[in-house]
């Protein structure tokens, strides 16, 4: 392979099978969460319910994370995760259930909520582990000099299925409603079930089988904090996603602002992904492991501004441009911010680093989406927009001032050190 391939990581036939199985799973779980906040908001008319679908997905998935990870750790990777894909596809029907019209007519809308939030809650739980498990996976499948080219192929084609599940979702309520786009959620799970056991089972690499539990809690938690360079593009990313969540407003945004329905609900919610998934896909033949600190702090900055201009238009194109390039700069943050994991985590911890990641960045996307949901009701939907991307440009222009050391962070050393590594 030659040194800058950009394809390095689609020459391992097991990987190419991860992909996609990665795409069948992702596409899923993007047009469910699309398409049920699209019925409890047109269920209750109050973007504070939209909040609450977060709240009730992070409040487990931030609860398990650490033990997740101990977990992940600890068992075979494969199995886990077809475990994990098993138990989501239960979440998928019963939302299918919920919708139906046999329940519609005998259940009161309150109690179809609480079943909605129910499920959601449980995919939190779930949500905890697929995060680690699939990024050890990844490691398992691959050697260690292209790890941050498989990154790159992994994110994109998390942010491909994101764009084609969100905008299909928006199409799919329009064309068939939501309750038979909820069966198509459904056959897509069981279809990512299925391809997953092409994929040989790994051994696992954690020389500390039976640790305890609280001692591998702590190992964990203690390297995140120690490495300077995975804390502060976590926290970084962390705040990004927590006031730039504008995301789980958009139906706000499409019904009474910009009066474009579902089909333009479907567009701004696919935007920032589209931006994104063409970013990574650029990133594949130029890296940007080079000066990669001040790269990630000018993207966010740029995500900032970007959400801005999103919560103060109030013209669709203008939107759905803002939007796009705020995926622009979030797929530089997303490839910067997992190459940066890949490189600096051994592979015996690699449970628990992601594990802290999901609890960093993950878990901020629903309480971001809490966030979001809590200021639009205090504060007014574009006010708590403008506010969120406000906040991140203040958070972006502290780090930089506080952290000259990520400012001077760059990957070129640890990626020509894992090259050698290989090559030995």
């Amino acid at each position: 392979m030659a040194k800058n391939d950009p394809y390095a990581a689609l020459r391992f036939k097991e990987f190419n099978i991860f992909l996609v199985m990665r795409f069948a799973l992702v596409f899923g779980w993007s047009m469910q969460f699309i398409v049920i906040e699209w019925q409890v908001y047109a269920m209750t008319g109050d973007p504070l319910y939209l909040g609450l679908i977060g709240l009730m997905e992070i409040i487990p998935a931030l609860g398990m994370a650490l033990f997740a990870g101990h977990i992940v750790d600890q068992r075979e990777k494969r199995n886990l995760l077809a475990l994990c894909i098993a138990a989501f596809s239960l979440i998928s029907f019963g939302l299918f259930w919920l919708t139906s019209d046999e329940i519609s007519q005998s259940w009161t809308k309150d109690n179809i909520l609480y079943g909605i939030y129910g499920l959601v809650f449980f995919g939190g739980f779930l949500r905890s582990f697929f995060g680690p498990t699939i990024f050890s996976l990844i490691a398992l499948i691959v050697p260690k000099k292209v790890y941050p080219n498989a990154a790159t192929w992994s994110s994109s084609t998390w942010q491909m299925a994101r764009v084609l599940g969100i905008a299909f979702a928006g199409f799919s309520i329009n064309w068939i409603g939501v309750h038979w786009s909820l069966c198509i959620i459904f056959g897509l799970v069981l279809v990512s079930f299925i391809v997953l056991f092409k994929i040989k089972k790994k051994p696992i690499l954690n020389p500390k089988i039976g640790e305890p539990v609280m001692q591998s809690l702590k190992e964990g938690v203690k390297f995140v904090f120690k490495t300077k360079a995975i804390l502060g593009a976590l926290t970084l990313d962390m705040v990004s996603v927590l006031f730039g969540g504008a995301v789980a407003l958009l139906a706000v945004f499409a019904e009474d602002i910009l009066k474009v329905g579902p089909k333009g609900f479907g567009i701004l919610v696919a935007a920032p992904s589209v931006g994104a998934f063409l970013t990574m896909l650029i990133t594949a033949y130029l890296p940007i492991s080079k000066n990669a600190g001040m790269k990630l702090l000018a993207a966010i900055f740029g995500f900032g501004v970007c959400i801005i201009v999103f919560g103060l238009s109030s013209i669709f194109w203008i939107s759905v441009v803002a939007l796009f390039f705020s995926g622009v700069t979030d797929g530089v943050s997303m490839v910067i911010r997992q190459t940066i994991l890949q490189l600096k985590t051994p592979d015996h911890m690699r449970g628990r680093v992601s594990s802290v990641n999901s609890m960093f960045v993950g878990s901020s996307n629903e309480l971001g989406a809490f966030e979001s949901g809590l200021t639009a009701k205090l504060m007014g939907t574009v006010t708590a927009v403008v506010f969120g991307g406000t906040m991140t440009l203040i958070t972006v222009v502290t780090t930089g001032i506080v952290s000259p050391s990520f400012r001077k962070l760059d990957l070129t050393k640890d990626l020509e050190a894992h090259e050698n590594d290989n090559s030995e």
